[in-house]
């Protein structure tokens, strides 16, 4: 398949599967559901940090979501 039309269709299953977890764990009882929350915006990230490669924007936009996770984890409830 070509590469142009797969990323499209592979960022809308990502957001599907997102939507998902996040209503998922907005059912656990505090704290877990902070914690898991939090984890998840860790995670994604992370993964826009590694995805970045040379786009400084992406890595500022994954320390953004890093430190928004450890601040829902930890401290916002």
């Amino acid at each position: 398949m070509n590469p142009n039309f797969l990323r499209p269709f592979l960022g809308t299953i990502g957001l599907l599967i997102g939507f998902g977890l996040y209503s998922q764990v907005g059912r656990l009882p505090e704290p877990w559901q902070s914690l898991c929350i939090g984890a998840m915006f860790v995670l994604l990230g992370i993964a826009a940090w590694f995805y970045a490669g040379d786009e400084r924007w992406i890595k500022i936009l994954g320390v953004i979501l890093m430190a928004y996770g450890l601040l829902r984890a930890f401290l916002l409830r």
